[in-house]
């Protein structure tokens, strides 16, 4: 984990509806980005039931929880659908938000050439800002600290 303190970079990336979902559409309220590696993969599944399972926490403070992998929004909606998540995922197509939030991943599972999202997790607070920010380093197959997650979304 790392205090960062720097202005989140805007995005705006389609939801599993291919819907544009912009983080300015969250402005005033904290956001906890959630990017993993892939769909469908056993550790992600884990990650994003876990968050699903914490949402109490993050409403009773008025945070948004945003999935984001470079999935596409047809593979985001059946895994969302198969585990009946209750926040959005975003499709990160191009990798210009993994990109910019410094959380590429060359390689996973063994296939030279690809580059997805690193499991991190980013915590903006309602002023724009990156509070928090811990990463999946060197194994994307890590899963984060949740309590660490929800203490600090209850600290803001």
């Amino acid at each position: 984990m790392s205090i960062v303190e720097n202005k989140a970079p805007e995005f705006t990336l389609k939801n599993t509806q291919k819907e544009d979902v912009s983080l300015s559409n969250f402005k005033g309220k904290p956001v906890v980005l959630a990017f993993y590696p892939g769909a469908f993969t056993g550790v992600c599944d884990t990650e994003m039931c876990k968050l699903k399972e914490d949402m109490e926490v993050f409403n009773e403070f008025n945070a948004t929880v945003l999935g984001i992998s470079v999935d596409s929004p047809w593979a985001n909606n059946a895994f969302s659908e198969k585990y009946n998540l209750n926040f959005d995922l975003l499709s990160d197509l191009d990798r210009s938000v993994t990109k910019a939030y410094d959380l590429l991943f060359e390689g996973l599972g063994g296939i030279e050439g690809y580059t997805c999202s690193n499991r991190g997790i980013v915590i903006i607070n309602s002023e724009g800002i990156i509070q928090y920010r811990w990463v999946a380093e060197p194994n994307p197959g890590v899963e984060p600290n949740y309590d660490e997650v929800k203490n600090f979304i209850k600290a803001l």
